[in-house]
């Protein structure tokens, strides 16, 4: 049964996008929390959305942790309580936001294993609102394993076309800056900011300023509030040949311990357990987000990696160290430890130099002000500007020793 729901949410996915587009509808439907909430029935559960009009959506499970997830096109959701939606017993977590543009997700961890019963939209004729409701089985956990899979459409967490001017010479550099997080994943949060927001407003601050640089193309991940997978941050790094690949981030640590910018280079043992912490926060973003993770790992693609990086490796090291000396020059705070490793999936672009740069935490009251800043943003993209500036004189003249 739990088979042919699947296959029928995602064919009515495709008929609602023919009707809406033949029909010229649009619009964001807009959730109505007072008619929206998950209920314990029978070992099982009901979930049960209040929506502002009819929209294409699909729905699948997933395992390791076993979660529900629901994709809409498209959802505000504001004023929708997490908390108040995984008060039923059979669910552990509720999140939603954003996914892709135009697509918005939720995502439900399970207490128990359950496989999908039913799935039904109903739009009222008259005040075109929509009720949205689910029904959850009781399974075990063989029967939800056989249940759970990822949905049809393959390609729909393919890689995003990314526009960069074209390469005119040899020598021009591409630096793909990756705002971290997005969408679903909003990162850290804290007074009413998000990670997510300020890692844009920041990107956006660093383009600007490298392109202002003869020489430097200048592309992003995302240019919008979207979710983007580490695997398809990494895959847009090959795609666009980028030289560089930054990834911007401001975490939060227990206690408002950690602050000031630290870089953190890729390595399989971390340097300290806060940054293995950190790496493996980071690391779950995509389980979070309820990407299907299966088959993600191959041992021979390592060991091929780890060949690759024999070269790479020196040149990332040598990008870190220009950066925390830019970044000191120009008196943007740093922390105590500025140089730092993990084992960060997101740096895993074997032939890339690749750097992730915590620009600050804002679990640190005064890194958050300087985030929030756009003076201050603006000084240390700059800074980063000269630094890779640096870097890009000091790397060609290695290269040029090398072939003598």
């Amino acid at each position: 049964m739990s088979g042919l729901i699947r296959i029928v949410s995602a064919l009515a996915l495709c008929l609602w996008a023919t009707f809406v587009g033949a029909q010229g509808f649009s619009g964001l439907a807009k959730v109505d929390p007072t008619h929206s909430r998950i209920e314990d029935q029978r070992g099982g559960a009901v979930l049960r959305l209040g929506l502002s009009q009819g929209v294409p959506h699909r729905v699948f499970t997933l395992g390791e942790p076993d979660r529900l997830i629901l994709d809409f096109a498209e959802v505000d959701w504001t004023g929708l309580d997490a908390e108040a939606l995984a008060a039923a017993e059979g669910v552990v977590e509720v999140r939603f936001g954003g996914f892709r543009p135009g697509w918005s997700r939720m995502v439900i961890d399970l207490a128990r294993p359950m496989v999908i019963d039913t799935v039904d939209l109903r739009v009222d004729d008259e005040t075109g609102k929509a009720k949205f409701e689910l029904f959850l089985a009781r399974a075990t956990a063989d029967e939800f394993k056989a249940a759970s899979s990822p949905p049809l459409m393959p390609d729909w967490a393919g890689p995003p076309t990314v526009t960069y001017v074209p390469r005119e010479d040899d020598d021009r550099l591409r630096v793909l800056i990756d705002p971290g997080h997005g969408g679903i994943d909003p990162g850290a949060e804290r007074n009413g900011e998000q990670e997510k927001n300020l890692m844009l407003l920041f990107a956006f601050d660093l383009r600007d300023a490298l392109l202002r640089v003869d020489g430097i193309d200048v592309m992003l991940t995302r240019e919008d509030d979207s979710f983007v997978s580490l695997e398809r941050r990494v895959a847009i790094a090959h795609q666009a040949g980028a030289d560089i690949f930054l990834s911007l981030h401001a975490d939060t640590l227990s206690e408002g311990r950690a602050h000031g910018a630290a870089i953190y280079t890729l390595d399989k043992e971390a340097s300290d357990e806060a940054s293995a912490l950190l790496a493996e926060r980071h690391n779950r973003a995509d389980m979070l987000a309820g990407v299907d993770l299966t088959g993600s790992d191959d041992v021979i693609a390592d060991i091929l990696f780890d060949l690759a990086r024999l070269e790479t490796r020196p040149r990332t090291l040598a990008l870190a160290k220009a950066m925390v000396e830019g970044l000191d020059a120009a008196e943007v705070p740093l922390n105590r430890r500025p140089h730092r490793t993990a084992a960060f999936s997101v740096l895993k672009a074997a032939d890339i130099p690749s750097v992730l740069l915590e620009i600050g935490f804002i679990s640190s009251d005064r890194d958050l002000k300087n985030l929030t800043d756009p003076l201050w943003r603006r000084r240390a993209a700059e800074a980063l500007r000269d630094a890779i500036q640096a870097w890009i004189i000091s790397d060609q003249a290695a290269r040029d020793l090398v072939r003598q």
